[in-house]
């Protein structure tokens, strides 16, 4: 068992628009992101399955070719290897959930959110 406060989690300036939060358990990785209004996460994939739950904001997402808004309280699941990006329409806090963890963003191998 392991105790986590997100407050004694250093946030991660990922670039001028994307900075982070994360822990990291056996199995799961569970982020708090924070992306400026006008923020590109550019396409990517990985193996990880991943849940996105928007908590304030308001995020444009295209997974596989096919567009979706995600607002405020809602949850988007985006499968396994699926090729996906990411705009945020609004400044927004999101709940990213992986299965299993994310070895890039331990082992410092994820640029693609650097840039």
């Amino acid at each position: 068992m392991k105790l986590f406060n997100w407050k004694d989690c250093p946030q991660e300036q990922m670039n001028d628009w994307l900075s982070r939060k994360f822990v990291t358990g056996q199995n799961i990785t569970l982020a708090q992101l924070f992306l400026k209004k006008g923020c590109i996460v550019p396409e990517h994939s990985h193996e990880s399955e991943q849940l996105s739950h928007v908590v304030v904001g308001c995020l444009r997402f295209a997974v596989d070719g096919q567009e979706t808004v995600v607002r405020s309280n809602e949850v988007l699941a985006i499968p396994p290897n699926a090729r996906h990006r990411v705009e945020a329409i609004e400044d927004t806090l999101v709940y990213d959930i992986f299965a299993p963890i994310r070895k890039d963003w331990l082992d410092g191998s994820d640029a693609y959110l650097r840039r």
